[in-house]
């Protein structure tokens, strides 16, 4: 066997898809490959989170995205032929990962929420949610390398391994690609990474005017979070960005904190909310259906409630340490 093999853009990615495939990996008796992208300083500290080899991508021109890097991989992948390759299913790694499967010619498990090794089989078990979360698919790609994207925060971060020891090896320089980048703009604050976020402050339609969403980033910047939205939020009153609608028809997020404002709770917005670890809401209705899948809640007025939230969580988060 070739091995399992991870890709994903940063660390706190790859610590995650580190610690199933380390599983997957000693499961199926084989090894641990991980590609290294920019920062050659964390080959070892992969190497120590259970790596047994690290294969370290040249740095692109500043002109090249990494997308530039998917012949080098196909390459690799064509000469050592691993058993299966986990991608981090980010917007750049659920693209990365479909142009890698075509060219080699196997099938790609998209939004893997599970996955384990059938030993009777010797293939892999995926699972992904599929009709708006309502069930759950099974997938069985007989193809290899059984390949698969992973959403950020789906596994825990992987353990250190003990005087674990493996190999780092540099890898050639891709060919330039054809796309080229004319320019990088920093993403305004609304538009962060919802999938990501460890804390998602999220607005509903009891919201009475786009002005009041500064209620909403004050809490948001206070908490250290990301600011999301329902559907009638961003699509109706286009008062945010549609990217930063969560529900069926937008993102689903899995934060360690989930706060919800004045949002009833419609079936459609709590499928994007279902693996957030803890949900918490602030509603004036006790009755509203957004009580009965949270954690936590608070019946009052948010026009109350948010400004108080945000002054006391200030004083806590500067708190001299």
């Amino acid at each position: 066997m070739a091995g399992v093999w991870i890709l994903a853009e940063n660390r706190d990615q790859t610590l995650e898809l580190l610690n199933i495939g380390k599983d997957l990996a000693d499961k199926m008796g084989t090894g641990l490959t991980v590609f290294l992208i920019n920062n050659r300083e964390l080959a070892q500290e992969y190497i120590a989170y259970g790596a047994d080899e690290v294969l370290v991508l040249p740095d692109l021109p500043s002109d090249q995205t990494i997308d530039a890097y998917i012949p080098v991989i196909v390459d690799e992948a064509r000469n050592e032929e691993p058993d299966a390759f986990l991608i981090s299913g980010t917007l750049r790694g659920r693209d990365m990962a479909a142009r890698i499967a075509a060219r080699l010619n196997t099938g790609l498990c998209s939004q893997c929420t599970a996955l384990r090794f059938d030993e009777e089989t010797g293939w892999l078990e995926m699972q992904r949610l599929i009709f708006g979360g309502a069930a759950i698919q099974k997938v069985r790609c007989q193809e290899r390398p059984q390949m698969a994207t992973i959403a950020p925060r789906v596994f825990e971060t992987a353990c250190t391994q003990y005087n674990h020891e493996g190999k780092i090896r540099e890898l050639p320089a891709p060919p330039l690609a054809v796309t080229k980048v004319l320019a990088r703009k920093p993403k305004d604050r609304s538009a962060g990474s919802l999938t990501e976020a460890k804390v998602v402050i999220c607005a509903g339609r009891g919201l009475e005017k786009q002005e009041d969403l500064a209620l909403i980033r004050n809490l948001a910047e206070a908490a250290g979070g990301e600011i999301g939205c329902t559907r009638p939020i961003s699509e109706e009153l286009h008062w945010l960005p549609e990217d930063t609608c969560i529900g069926l028809s937008g993102k689903q997020v899995k934060p360690d904190l989930y706060l919800g404002l004045g949002i009833s709770g419609q079936i459609q917005h709590i499928t994007g909310i279902r693996d957030a670890r803890v949900i918490g809401v602030i509603n004036n209705d006790e009755n509203a259906p957004i009580f009965d899948v949270a954690n936590y809640g608070i019946v009052g007025d948010l026009y109350e409630v948010v400004p108080e939230l945000t002054r006391q969580l200030g004083q806590v988060m500067n708190k001299p340490k």
